[in-house]
C-alpha cells in the first residue's frame, strides 16, 4: 500500500504539473473526488490504479497545499505567454510621441477631495509570470558571504583626498577577482507566491521600442555609449566594467556595487548580457532622433530618471547603497530608521507648515520656491531652508541626518530658549521631542531628485511641485492618495491653499500623507528593489541578438575588489549593504504589461485628481466661493 500511495502522489504531480504548464483546466480536490476511474483517464490522458479513490483522501492536504498556492494566479502558456501578446497591443509608442500636455482642464467646484485607499484595478495585474518551481529535492546549502581584505591598493597622490579612486584601483591591472569561487546556482524552491508591487509593469513599457524594433543589436548598443558613463557585460553570473567616462561623485560605483550584490542575492540566475549606463540626470533618447532609417540605431541606454518625452531605460539609483559624499546611509537601514521617527510624533502635534530643505542653487525652479519662504510681507504657509553641503561636511553633517528629517524642529523658535532647553533636559535627563511638520515639498532640482522616497516616507503630507522627469517607482503614484499635487506656474499660492486645506481637513490629509509613507515602506523595500533589477535585467537580456562578450577593455569586478579597495563612509556603507546570503525563494512574479485602456485609465485618473485641486484652488481664490467652502468640521 505504501508503494501505491507513492505511485498516486506522482501521478498527481504530474497532473498538476500540466496544469500548471501548459495550462489546461484545473480541478478541485472535491472535484476530482467524483470522478470515476474513466473518466479520470480521460482526463489525465493516462491509466491510473482501480483503487484510487479509497487513496486519494490521503492526498488532499497535499492537493489543498498546491491550490492554494496557485489560487487567484493565471498561468501563461509559454515563457512569456500572455504578456508578449498584450505588449503588441500596448499604445507606448504613440504615448510616448506624443506625450500628454500639461495635466489641466475642466474643473469641479466643489470643495471635495475623494482620498483614495487602495490601488484601483488597473494597477493591479490580472496574472503575472512566475518563475518555474523545482522538482522537490533537498535545497543546497544557501551560499553565505563575507569580505576579506587586505590592506587598500595605494592611491594616486596628485588626486585631492576628497575625489574617490575606489572604481580606479578596482579596475586596474592589480586589482584581482581571482579569490572569489565560482557562482553557485541556487535554483528557487518553488515560484514566489506574491506579484511584484504595481510598478513592475512599468518595465514592459521600457522596454517595448526595442522589442517592437525586433530586439537589440550590436549596431543600437556601440549607439548608447555617445554618452554612457561606463559598460556592464555579465556573463556566467560574473561582471566586468568598462568605465568610459568618469561619473559625478561616487554614482557609478555605488551603481556597480548594488548590481554586484544582485548577483549575491541571486546566484547563477542573472543571464548573460551587455548594456550601457549613463549616470547624469537628464534623459537624452528622444524618440523623433530614430525614426526613418534611423530605428534601426534607438540605443539602449540605462539611467536614473526619465520623462515622457524620451525613451531611456529607468534603473534604481545609486542612492539605495549609500550617498557618501553628503552621509547618507544605505536604504534598507535609513527606511527602518525613518519607520521609527514616524512614530515618536503624531501627525497632528506637528507643526502646520509645509518645509523644505535642500540647495536652491540647482535649478532655477527651487530658487523661485526660496521665494514662497515666510516673511515680514508674506505668509504662504512655507518654511524654506538652503542647505549648505560643504558648511554641513565641515559640521559632520549634524543638521542633515534624514533619519530625523521626519521630526526636525523644535517648537521653540528662539534659539537662546532652545539653548536653555537643551542645557535643562541635559541635567535632568529628559529627551528633547522633535517636532517635524505636517507637510513636507518635494521639488525636482536640475533633473529628477533622490529626495522623492525620504520625503515621502515621513507620513507627513507630501506637496509634489508637478514634474517632469519620474523614476522607476513613481510613475504609479497617485494624486490625492499619495500626495498633493502642487501647480509650478503658481507655486507659492498652491502650496498655502494645500496647507490650508490640510489643516482644514486634517483627517483626509493625515490619510494622503500614511499613504504616501505606506507605499515607501512596504512596496519600496530593498528585496523589492533587487527583484525590480532582477526583472528588468532579465527582459532585458531577452532583446539581445547578440551573445555578450568580454570586451577587450572590460575588467571583472567582485564585491571583494570593490569594497577592499573603498576607505571610510564608502567600505562602511558598501559593508552596510552587502548581501549576506542567497535568497533561494526566488524573485516575486512580474506581472503583465498595461493593456491600451489600463494605460490610458492610469492618466485619466491621474489628470482628474489634479484637475480636481486646480479647481479648488481657483475658487478658494474667489471671496464668494471661500466663505462658501469652509467645512463645518475642522478636523475632519
Amino acid at each position: 500500500m505504501a508503494l501505491a500511495g507513492q505511485h498516486y502522489v506522482q501521478s498527481i504531480r504530474i497532473m498538476i504539473g500540466r496544469f500548471r504548464v501548459c495550462s489546461f483546466r484545473r480541478f478541485r480536490v472535491s472535484e476530482i473526488k467524483n470522478w470515476g476511474k474513466p473518466q479520470l483517464d480521460r482526463q489525465l490522458g493516462f491509466g491510473f490504479p482501480n483503487s484510487w479513490p479509497s487513496s486519494l483522501a490521503k492526498l488532499s492536504p497535499f492537493l489543498s497545499g498546491r491550490a492554494h498556492r496557485h489560487r487567484g494566479q493565471k498561468q501563461v502558456s509559454g515563457p512569456e505567454g500572455d504578456a508578449e501578446t498584450n505588449l503588441a497591443d500596448t499604445n507606448l509608442d504613440r504615448w510616448r510621441t506624443n506625450p500628454v500636455a500639461s495635466l489641466t482642464g475642466l474643473l469641479t467646484t466643489k470643495d471635495s477631495i475623494s482620498v483614495h485607499a487602495g490601488d484601483p484595478e488597473f494597477l493591479t495585474a490580472k496574472h503575472s509570470t512566475s518563475i518555474p518551481a523545482t522538482p522537490a529535492v533537498p535545497p543546497p546549502p544557501l551560499p553565505t558571504y563575507s569580505l576579506s581584505c587586505s590592506a587598500p591598493g595605494a592611491g594616486d597622490p596628485d588626486i585631492p583626498s576628497n575625489i574617490s579612486q575606489t572604481l580606479s584601483l578596482a579596475l586596474s591591472k592589480n586589482a584581482t577577482c581571482a579569490a572569489v569561487s565560482e557562482t553557485q546556482l541556487v535554483p528557487p524552491t518553488a515560484a514566489a507566491n506574491t506579484s511584484c508591487p504595481a510598478y513592475f509593469r512599468f518595465i514592459h513599457e521600457d522596454l517595448h521600442p526595442w522589442r517592437a524594433a525586433g530586439g537589440i543589436t550590436h549596431t543600437m548598443l556601440d549607439r548608447a555609449r555617445t554618452t554612457a558613463n561606463f559598460r556592464l557585460v555579465m556573463l556566467h553570473g560574473r561582471a566586468y566594467i568598462e568605465r568610459i567616462a568618469p561619473a559625478f561623485q561616487t554614482r557609478d560605483l555605488f551603481t556597480i556595487w548594488g548590481i554586484l550584490q544582485l548577483l549575491r542575492r541571486y546566484p547563477g540566475r542573472i543571464p548573460d548580457l551587455d548594456l550601457m549606463f549613463d549616470c547624469v540626470d537628464w534623459p537624452v533618447v528622444h524618440p523623433d532622433e530614430y525614426q526613418g532609417e534611423n530605428a534601426t540605431v534607438l540605443p539602449p541606454l540605462f539611467r536614473y530618471c526619465g520623462d515622457n518625452e524620451t525613451l531611456d531605460i529607468v534603473f534604481p539609483d545609486w542612492s539605495f547603497w549609500g550617498w557618501a559624499e553628503i552621509n547618507i546611509k544605505p536604504w534598507d537601514a535609513l527606511q527602518k530608521d525613518l519607520d521609527a521617527g514616524n512614530r515618536k510624533v503624531r501627525w497632528i502635534d506637528r507643526e502646520p507648515y509645509a518645509y523644505w530643505k535642500g540647495n536652491p542653487e540647482v535649478a532655477a525652479i527651487r530658487q523661485e520656491l526660496v521665494k514662497c519662504n515666510v516673511s515680514s510681507e508674506q505668509e504662504w504657509n512655507a518654511r524654506i531652508y538652503k542647505q549648505d553641503w560643504v558648511k554641513e561636511s565641515k559640521a559632520g553633517y549634524k543638521k542633515s541626518d534624514l533619519a530625523r528629517q521626519c521630526t526636525h524642529r523644535f517648537r521653540f523658535y528662539l534659539s537662546l530658549i532652545k539653548s536653555l532647553v537643551r542645557l535643562v533636559c541635559s541635567v535632568i535627563g529628559v529627551e528633547i521631542v522633535m517636532l517635524g511638520d505636517r507637510y513636507k515639498i518635494y521639488i525636482e532640482g536640475s533633473a529628477w531628485s533622490v529626495s522623492k522616497k525620504y520625503i515621502l516616507a515621513c507620513d507627513s503630507m507630501t506637496l509634489v511641485i508637478n514634474p517632469k522627469y519620474y523614476d522607476f517607482f513613481s510613475r504609479v503614484l497617485m494624486p490625492t492618495q499619495h500626495y498633493w499635487p502642487v501647480r509650478d506656474d503658481s507655486k507659492c499660492n498652491s502650496i498655502k491653499y494645500a496647507v490650508d486645506w490640510g489643516n482644514s481637513h486634517k483627517k483626509k490629509a493625515q490619510k494622503i500623507g500614511k499613504e504616501g509613507s505606506k507605499f515607501i515602506q512596504q512596496e519600496l523595500s530593498m528585496e523589492y528593489v533587487y527583484d525590480y533589477m532582477f526583472h528588468l535585467l532579465t527582459e532585458y537580456a531577452k532583446l539581445l541578438r547578440f551573445k555578450p562578450t568580454k570586451p577587450p577593455e572590460a575588467v571583472e569586478v567582485c564585491p571583494e575588489s570593490l569594497a577592499c579597495q573603498a576607505i571610510g563612509r564608502e567600505k562602511k556603507f558598501m559593508e552596510d549593504s552587502m548581501v549576506k546570503s542567497a535568497n533561494v525563494a526566488g524573485p516575486c512574479n512580474l506581472p503583465p504589461p498595461f493593456s491600451p485602456e489600463e494605460f490610458r485609465e492610469l492618466h485619466q485618473r491621474k489628470e482628474k485628481s489634479m484637475n480636481q485641486v486646480e479647481m479648488l484652488e481657483r475658487n478658494a481664490s474667489k471671496p464668494e466661493e471661500r466663505n462658501a467652502s469652509k467645512p463645518e468640521d475642522s478636523n475632519r
